[in-house]
């Protein structure tokens, strides 16, 4: 599968996560070939649902759309919600680097994600695991 990881930055990207240019990105991305289309995740299931039907990843055999973890967060509910609020919105999964390696306790929340993403497990369900 070929990932693309599309973000949008530059002198005249006034914000990365607006919804009208992530989810072009997504769609970019998905017009490219990709698979697998890496996006910021832009604040709520109900936005982020957007990106992810434009992309067509809520089509049958669609390309499937996951969220970058961003920059650090403040704390574990913020990225846990974030997680949660994505797969609700139809998003395939995520790729979080920093807000996992850099966690007291990586491997607990690298539990508490996938929780949420595979077993479908509540934002407090999760947070229990940390």
């Amino acid at each position: 599968p070929l990932v693309a990881m599309v973000y949008t930055r530059g002198a005249k990207v006034k914000n990365e996560y607006d919804l009208e240019v992530t989810k072009h990105a997504a769609r970019v991305g998905a017009e490219l070939g990709a698979d697998i289309v890496k996006v910021v995740y832009t604040g709520s299931p109900q936005s982020f649902r957007k990106v992810v039907e434009g992309a067509g990843g809520n089509l049958p055999g669609g390309i499937k759309v996951v969220i970058a973890g961003g920059e650090k967060m403040e704390s574990d509910l913020e990225v846990l919600e974030m997680v949660a609020g994505a797969m609700e919105a139809g998003g395939a999964g995520v790729s979080i680097g920093r807000n996992i390696f850099q966690h007291a306790r990586p491997e607990a929340m690298v539990a508490a994600v996938v929780a949420i993403v595979h077993e479908g497990t509540t934002v407090d369900e999760a947070m229990k695991l940390l």
